[in-house]
C-alpha cells in the first residue's frame, strides 16, 4: 500500500499557512520557499540513506516528506532567520536558512508525538502520523494490533526527527564557531519543551489533587504555555539565530523580551482558536482541545470565575471519553458565559503591546528585519475565527 499524500481537502484554496505564500508580506525574502528547499534537500539525502537500509522503509520516507513539507506556518525558522539578520547575518547565506529548517525538523518530531499523546486523528487536515500506519497495517492485513502499530511508528518517527534536528543544525553549512556559540540554546529549548509537554499532560491528571507546593491552575497553565509554546515558538528560535550571527548579550536579552510575551500570546490564540476555531483554517475538527482534556488559560480563566455547577460540567465533561457534539457544545457555552475568551483576548493585545514596545527598543542592526519581526508579530496572534 502506498502512503502517497491524500488530496488536501483545502487544495482548491491555495496555501493556507499564516506565513504560506512567498508574496506575503512577512515572506519578503522568499523564507518560506528556501526553507522547503532546505528541507528537500536534505530529505533527499535520508531518502538515499534509509532505502540503502531496507526498501522497507519506502513508507516512512513517504509520510515524513509529506508531513514536513505539506502545510505549516514555518514560523520558528522565520524567527530564526530574522533573528539571525537582526544581528547582521547576511540574508543571501544559505547556511542560515538551513539552520532555522532544522527547527522545522524539530517542530515535526514534536507534533508527531504531541498527535500520538492527544489521540489527535488529524493534523493539517490529513491523517496523523499514527493513523496513517494504522491504517496501512490494516490494509495490507498484518497480523497483530494496528494501533499499536500506528503508535509505535509514529514514536519513532517522531524520534527520528528529533536525531535529524540535530544533524541539520550540525551540518547547515555555517561556520563551525558559530554552531558551536548557538547549540547549547538549541539543547535548553529541547529541554524545555518537553518539560512543558510533560507538566501539559501532568495538569489534567492530577486536575482534582491540591498542589500546595505549586502555583494555581491559572500560573500552571502559563508555565505550560511558556515551555511548551513561547519559549519553543518565539523567544528561543529568536535567541537562536541572533547567537548563530554572534549576536551580544545585550540583543539576546532583547529578544527574549519581545519573544516570551509574543510567544505567550500566540499560543493564547490558539488556544482560542482550539476551542472556537474554524477547522477549515485550524486543520483540526472544532473543538479539539476540549475533547483532548487540555487544561489552557482558557479553560483556568473559565473556572476562576464560573459558577460551581458550571466548574463541575467542565470538570466533569473536559477529556471525557468520546465527548458528543452535544458535550462540546455545553463547554464551550459554559466557557464563553464565563466571559474567559474576553479576558483571554485582552491579555493577547496586552502581551502583543509588551512584545512590540520590547521590539522598538532592541538594538537590531538592521531595520528591515525589524519590520519583517513587527509584521510577524501582528500574523502571529492575528484572530482567524
Amino acid at each position: 500500500m502506498s502512503l502517497a499524500r491524500p488530496p488536501h481537502p483545502l487544495d482548491a484554496l491555495g496555501n493556507i499557512g499564516v506565513l504560506a505564500a512567498s508574496a506575503n508580506p512577512v515572506d519578503e525574502e522568499r523564507l518560506r520557499e528556501r526553507v522547503d528547499a532546505a528541507l528537500v534537500r536534505f530529505l533527499d539525502g535520508k531518502d538515499a540513506q534509509l532505502s540503502m537500509i531496507s526498501p522497507q522503509l519506502g513508507p516512512v520516507t513517504a509520510v515524513l516528506r509529506d508531513f514536513l513539507l505539506d502545510g505549516g506556518k514555518r514560523l520558528r525558522p522565520a524567527f530564526c532567520y530574522w533573528g539571525w539578520r537582526g544581528a547582521g547575518g547576511d540574508g543571501r547565506d544559505e547556511g542560515a536558512v538551513a539552520a532555522a529548517a532544522a527547527l522545522e525538523l524539530l517542530q515535526g518530531g514534536a507534533l508527531v508525538h504531541d498527535d500520538l499523546i492527544d489521540r489527535s486523528d488529524t493534523r493539517r487536515g490529513l491523517p496523523a502520523v499514527h493513523r496513517r500506519f494504522e491504517a496501512l497495517h490494516a490494509a495490507e492485513g498484518w497480523r497483530g494490533d494496528g494501533a499499536q502499530y500506528g503508535a509505535a511508528s509514529a514514536v519513532l518517527l517522531g524520534d527520528m526527527l528529533l536525531v535529524w534536528s540535530d544533524e541539520l543544525l550540525a551540518d547547515c553549512g555555517l561556520d563551525r564557531a558559530a554552531v558551536r556559540r548557538a547549540k547549547p540554546l538549541f539543547d535548553l529549548m529541547r529541554t524545555e519543551v518537553m518539560a512543558g509537554q510533560y507538566l501539559d499532560l501532568l495538569e489534567p491528571a492530577t486536575a482534582a489533587t491540591a498542589h500546595p507546593d505549586v502555583d494555581g491552575p491559572i500560573e500552571r497553565a502559563r508555565t505550560v504555555i511558556h515551555y511548551k509554546s513561547a519559549k519553543y515558538t518565539v523567544e528561543r528560535p529568536l535567541q537562536l539565530g541572533g547567537l548563530l550571527a554572534g549576536a551580544d548579550p545585550a540583543l539576546v536579552t532583547a529578544y527574549g523580551a519581545f519573544g516570551l510575551p509574543l510567544g505567550e500570546a500566540f499560543q493564547l490564540r490558539d488556544d482560542l482558536l482550539g476551542v472556537y476555531g474554524d477547522p477549515a483554517v485550524t486543520g483540526k475538527p472544532a473543538g479539539d482541545d476540549l475533547r483532548e482534556g487540555k487544561r489552557t488559560l482558557l479553560v483556568a480563566e473559565a473556572l476562576a470565575e464560573c459558577s460551581a455547577a458550571d466548574a463541575r460540567l467542565i470538570d466533569d465533561l473536559l477529556g471525557a471519553p468520546e465527548p458528543g457534539e452535544r458535550e462540546i457544545g455545553l463547554l464551550r457555552s459554559v466557557i464563553t458565559a464565563s466571559g474567559a475568551p474576553e479576558r483571554v483576548e485582552a491579555r493577547i493585545t496586552a502581551l502583543l503591546r509588551e512584545s512590540l514596545g520590547a521590539l522598538d527598543e532592541a538594538p537590531i542592526a538592521d531595520e528591515r528585519a525589524r519590520r519583517a519581526l513587527h509584521r510577524l508579530a501582528d500574523a502571529a496572534t492575528a484572530r482567524r475565527y
